[in-house]
């Protein structure tokens, strides 16, 4: 089996994959919200940013914030667990390039 195979077999490790496309910061920042011990920061974190993401008509908003939102809170709520490892799926069919190794193209002809 190819590490990539491997990686697609892992919804976490394919989260962590198509995580570290964010900037540097923002990366931190989810790693660290995502750490068991920040569940009384990630579930607040999550909430606002879904409500942020529903006011994205206002300047300061925008629609990213209510996916990350219901990135954040999926790791508390089984059933938006679930939804994020099928969304995951879809997005590996369609954007396989954004779950590529750090470094590594994928090709798209063969």
């Amino acid at each position: 089996m190819t590490p990539d195979a491997i990686a697609y077999a892992d919804p976490e490790r394919r989260l962590r994959r198509l995580l570290r496309r964010l900037p540097s910061r923002m990366q931190a920042v989810t790693r660290w919200l995502r750490k068991p011990a920040s569940r009384w920061a990630r579930i607040p974190a999550g909430i606002l940013l879904i409500l942020g993401g529903c006011l994205a008509i206002l300047p300061l908003f925008g629609l990213w914030m209510l996916p990350l939102g219901l990135m954040l809170l999926a790791d508390d709520v089984p059933a938006l667990r679930r939804l994020r490892d099928l969304l995951l799926d879809w997005l590996e069919r369609r954007r396989p390039n954004w779950f590529a190794a750090a470094g590594r193209a994928t090709r798209t002809e063969t």
